[in-house]
């Protein structure tokens, strides 16, 4: 794909080392600016507001298996694994369907 040579990978890996550290201190030094903070408020208000559907939809989705791992945990914290396998056969074909189980 990509011949280079040791020189060459060495080259990059500085350069990619020193614009991480470089961004680093830069944010630092404003990290702590009234104006930053105000912009990224902003930033982070307006992504939750154009997202709330998708982030609504990812709840949903995920909702029935967050269930059945709730009650799994409370089976299991009672040491009762044996009874939410006989009370809730459809929970934990859900945890299996996930590969939840290492059996």
């Amino acid at each position: 794909m990509f011949d280079l040579t040791e020189e060459q990978i060495e080259t990059i890996l500085t350069r990619y080392k020193n614009q991480q550290q470089r961004d680093k201190e830069k944010y630092e030094k404003v990290k702590d600016s009234e104006e930053f903070k105000m912009k990224n408020r902003e930033k982070a208000k307006l992504w939750y507001e154009n997202n709330k559907e998708k982030r609504a939809q990812k709840y949903q989705d995920n909702k029935d298996f967050n269930l059945a791992k709730n009650t799994y945990y409370y089976y299991k914290r009672t040491n009762q694994i044996d009874k939410f396998k006989d009370k809730h056969p459809q929970k934990y074909d859900i945890l299996s369907m996930y590969g939840y189980f290492n059996e």
